[in-house]
């Protein structure tokens, strides 16, 4: 009987200790759950600084002093059904040289984007989204070290996409957002280049309309699980949109990629790399090889930037 007894509360023991052990794991899982949905924001502020002063310096050179600023910042909010995903991504740099006239910008840039999903099936969102464009300040070319010419302004272009699609978000790390209605508006302020006709609209207009279908693919990893990979962070976006009304075949491109290496907590290495290509904006050519532009077309535009410096999590 004693034995029994013994039996029976090793029993209820070890009954209780199951019940505890599997509400635990619930609560777990309800705590996993619960960290997933809501809101999340980050925010990183990146310096790079680059200075070179020479006296009388035998080898040659120049003295100069460059500066680049990139901040970034997202706030997003997820429910089983729902997502919404905000991002700022802005840049700015400037050149110094000693016995040039002018500041030479290497960096501007302001892109806000706006995404909003309801989940249709698993992985796979009706989302909408709206992406603004354009740049801080006046951009010049330079034939010399004393002369500039304008060819950019702040809203001379500035462009906004609102697109209505499906969002495929397998994972945390991958967007492909097809949109086959999706109407792109693109504004030239400045009269002297909307007198022009720059950047595609017809001269003496400062808006040009046009309505088409746009894909934008983004993949952003951090902290790769490899240990070669741990301190390596890689973010890449391609946006499409060809123009229904005009030239459909003439795929606009856009495609930027950041690729960070965290040294310590607040030093790191950064290329970032940006390719265009928009058959509306327009470069001179020297067609016949005499030095002098008789024509203009479109070109490949790409932009790299490589530095080291701090970067601040806000």
């Amino acid at each position: 009987m004693k034995n029994i007894t013994i039996v029976i509360a090793l029993l209820l023991i070890n009954h209780a200790a199951m019940a505890q052990v599997t509400e635990a794991e619930a609560q777990l899982k309800e705590v996993k759950t619960d960290s997933l949905s809501g809101w999340k924001r980050g925010m990183a502020l990146g310096i790079n600084a680059n200075q070179t002063s020479l006296t009388n310096w035998a080898a040659g050179g120049q003295s100069s002093f460059a500066l680049n600023t990139v901040f970034s910042g997202f706030a997003s909010y997820k429910t089983p059904k729902l997502t919404c995903d905000n991002t700022i991504d802005l840049g700015y740099g400037f050149l110094n040289q000693e016995g040039v006239k002018y500041l030479k910008k290497t960096d501007d840039k302001i892109d806000i984007m706006s995404k909003f999903g309801r989940e249709a099936v698993k992985n796979f969102y009706y989302a909408v989204l709206l992406n603004f464009k354009t740049q801080f300040t006046t951009g010049y070319k330079y034939p010399n070290d004393s002369t500039r010419i304008k060819i950019s302004n702040f809203f001379a272009p500035a462009y906004l996409v609102g697109a209505l699609g499906m969002d495929y978000k397998p994972n945390t790390y991958w967007s492909i957002f097809a949109a086959p209605l999706t109407g792109k508006l693109t504004f030239v302020t400045d009269t002297m280049f909307s007198n022009a006709g720059a950047f595609g609209v017809k001269k003496g207009e400062k808006l040009r309309q046009e309505l088409g279908g746009y894909i934008r693919i983004v993949y952003s990893k951090y902290d790769f699980q490899k240990e070669w990979l741990k301190n390596l962070s890689l973010t890449t976006k391609l946006d499409l949109f060809s123009n229904y009304l005009e030239k459909p075949e003439n795929v606009v491109v856009n495609w930027e990629t950041l690729l960070i290496m965290k040294v310590n907590k607040y030093i790191n290495v950064n290329l970032a790399t940006q390719l265009i290509y928009d058959d509306k904006v327009k470069f001179g050519k020297d067609t016949n090889g005499d030095g002098a532009i008789d024509s203009s077309g479109p070109r490949v535009q790409f932009k790299e930037i490589f530095g080291v410096g701090i970067t601040l999590k806000l």
